[in-house]
């Protein structure tokens, strides 16, 4: 189907969407417990993520990851603006 995708928004926030198509924001900063996630309490070293197409999930330099489930479950569903399409469905 598609493939995750990452973009950063604030704080410890990043909106990812999934390979579903699904898109979520997930909040980090609860989850940064443990030796290999103390380094990304450093916004800057936070913001430096990419996407591993290997494991499809956010993967940061130190190799800290989250796995797409986790990512997934602690998500919030965006809400998606209206296509075209569906402004024309709706008569309001």
């Amino acid at each position: 189907m598609g493939k995750t995708e990452a973009e950063y928004l604030e704080s410890y926030k990043i909106k990812v969407q999934f390979d579903s198509g699904e898109i979520k924001v997930v909040d980090l900063h609860p989850h940064l417990d443990g030796l290999i996630f103390e380094p990304l309490k450093d916004l800057d070293f936070f913001k430096s993520f990419s996407i591993n197409p290997d494991v499809d999930t956010i993967v940061w330099p130190n190799n800290a990851d989250f796995s797409p489930d986790f990512l997934y479950e602690i998500g919030k569903k965006v809400r998606e603006q209206e296509s075209p399409a569906d402004a024309r469905n709706s008569r309001g």
